[in-house]
């Protein structure tokens, strides 16, 4: 089973979404205050995390931040209804996806259960025979059975989205990917499309690979991963 936290400072919304989250094979627990909430993500043993915008000590924003210099763990915002800027800015800090306020119970545990099939998703046989699952290029490493990247001898911290995106340009190098492509492919569905959020990825992505510079951007076009593969 799952575990899942929210942190939320309603403490009327735990009870329902935990019986809730129960129906899906997800164990909810919750936490009302920023503070509370990473002294249990710093325990352990949780596959998601997620953070209401509105929260006292510090916003969301703050405390996805703060998750993000200690944990990949693949988190979720609630974040106002129409505010594309919520969502532009939880991307930018590292957020996986967001689910706008007031959410049906069911959309956000569908959103939960895609950020964590993209979490555990095997990568299909496109690779060399003799590793199927590593992807080598001069100066990188792409191994979709681990879930690491390493550029030029270091590992990179990656959040889940970064590296599902990563993984999607190392498959096919050379080959352009269409910004609403992308999307798709990391949200799993076609709802509430906007092409900033890839850009917003990618961006992060970008610097993370630095001194690599293999992340090409083409004019109305897309994407593409401007690297060779070599044997690994």
């Amino acid at each position: 089973m799952h575990r899942i936290l929210l942190i939320d400072d309603d403490a009327q919304l735990g009870g329902p979404l935990t019986a809730y989250f129960a129906r899906f094979d997800l164990a909810l627990e919750c936490a009302l205050k920023p503070s509370e909430g990473l002294a249990r993500l710093r325990q352990g043993g949780l596959d998601a995390a997620i953070l209401d915008v509105m929260l006292p000590e510090m916003d969301g924003f703050a405390l996805c931040r703060a998750i993000r210099k200690e944990s990949d763990i693949p988190i979720v915002m609630l974040t106002a209804r129409g505010d594309v800027m919520d969502r532009v800015v939880g991307l930018e800090l590292g957020a996986d996806d967001y689910v706008p306020k007031p959410f049906e119970p069911r959309e956000l545990v569908a959103r939960i259960q895609t950020v964590l099939r993209r979490r555990v998703a095997a990568a299909p046989p496109v690779a060399m025979p003799d590793n199927p699952d590593r992807l080598t290029f001069d100066g990188l490493v792409v191994d979709a059975s681990t879930r690491t990247a390493v550029r030029q001898g270091e590992a990179l911290d990656l959040t889940s989205t970064e590296f599902d995106l990563l993984l999607l340009l190392a498959r096919s190098p050379g080959k352009v990917f269409h910004r609403d492509d992308i999307l798709n492919h990391l949200r799993g569905h076609e709802a509430d499309l906007y092409t900033r959020a890839v850009d917003i990825v990618v961006s992060r992505l970008r610097k993370k690979l630095e001194p690599l510079d293999c992340i090409k951007t083409l004019r109305n076009a897309g994407y593409s991963l401007a690297l060779v593969r070599v044997q690994g």
